[in-house]
């Protein structure tokens, strides 16, 4: 099976990575200052102590890299509108779309019944150019959890995890969702087939649709986040604002805001990737992650005061900074 990852930052890089030293082929779009890197040095992984570094093809044209098997999607939500425009060219007949971001992705409610199937979010997909470009029937959906950087261009430094739940929109069992998990897995990914993957997608924004922000506005890590006790019961209510959101889509969350707070505030003092990226200068994805939940609860017809108002805060405090051009 091969394997093209669009997207060579900390989790295409690491994938990229680990599929190579696997013996996958695989190959990777890239562009500038990472395209120079990986060809003069590789992509070199830090995990657990060790430096690996690994050669594999790369190119700036979307053309050149096509044939895959897989294309693996790992960008930042920030750059899809650029991916719906270029990536046509890496996109044959039978070519698998392995979507790997953050927050609401444009094929979300492709697998969530008749009622929500061809729901299309302005916050994700503002003139329906993914949907066109990516159709949700070439999708496979994965949710990853690991924490990971890229401290210069062509360099993954990993933290720890590396947890793969991958799935098909709708929750059918087929033949290429088992071969891409198959291939996952011999790559030493820790993968899971998950018959709902939409709800894995909900759960994990779940945490992040008030980490991220929040982690950006006041620049701390998400330890001092829950240690603050009026931050700590803002974020409570707005996650049950969100709990509340994905029920009206079939989307039901069994635990608490405290039970998912103490899975936080296991993993430390822990810089958000939100936080990363103001850090950095890069625009925020605040549209995915935030955004995209007050959107849902419009159309729910659930009040989510609290997301509302987290919402306004970091868009403000992001374009203040010139890294935000949503709406």
């Amino acid at each position: 099976m091969k394997f093209c990852v669009f997207g060579l930052g900390a989790i295409g890089g690491f994938v990229a990575a680990r599929l190579a030293l696997a013996g996958q082929p695989v190959s990777a779009l890239a562009r500038g200052a990472t395209l120079a890197a990986v060809r003069e040095h590789g992509l070199r992984l830090f995990s657990q102590g060790v430096e690996q570094s690994v050669r594999i093809e790369v190119s700036d044209s979307p053309a050149a890299l096509a044939g895959a098997d897989v294309v693996v999607l790992a960008v930042k939500t920030t750059a899809l509108p650029a991916v719906a425009r270029t990536i046509a060219p890496m996109l044959g007949p039978d070519t698998v779309v392995l979507s790997a971001m953050n927050g609401v992705p444009w094929w979300f409610f492709h697998g969530l019944g008749e009622r929500w199937r061809d729901t299309r979010l302005a916050a994700t997909d503002p003139d329906g150019a993914l949907v066109s470009a990516i159709a949700p029937e070439r999708v496979l959906g994965c949710v990853v959890h690991m924490a990971a950087s890229c401290p210069q261009p062509g360099v993954v430094r990993h933290a720890f995890g590396d947890r793969f739940i991958v799935g098909e929109p709708g929750g059918a069992s087929t033949p290429r969702l088992a071969a891409v998990a198959a291939a996952l897995g011999a790559a030493g990914l820790q993968v899971e087939v998950d018959p709902r993957i939409e709800l894995a997608v909900w759960l994990k924004l779940w945490g992040n649709m008030t980490m991220n922000p929040l982690s950006a506005v006041t620049g701390v890590t998400m330890d001092r986040i829950l240690d603050d006790p009026q931050l700590y019961r803002f974020v409570c209510t707005a996650m049950t604002e969100a709990a509340a959101v994905g029920e009206h889509f079939g989307l039901p969350i069994t635990m608490t805001p405290d039970e998912r707070n103490v899975v936080t505030r296991k993993l430390g003092a822990v810089k958000t990737s939100m936080l990363q990226d103001v850090e950095a200068g890069r625009p925020i994805e605040l549209d995915a992650l935030v955004g995209s939940v007050a959107e849902m609860a419009r159309l729910a017809g659930v009040a989510v005061p609290s997301i509302d108002a987290l919402l306004g805060l970091a868009r403000v405090f992001a374009q203040g900074r010139g890294l935000y051009a949503g709406a």
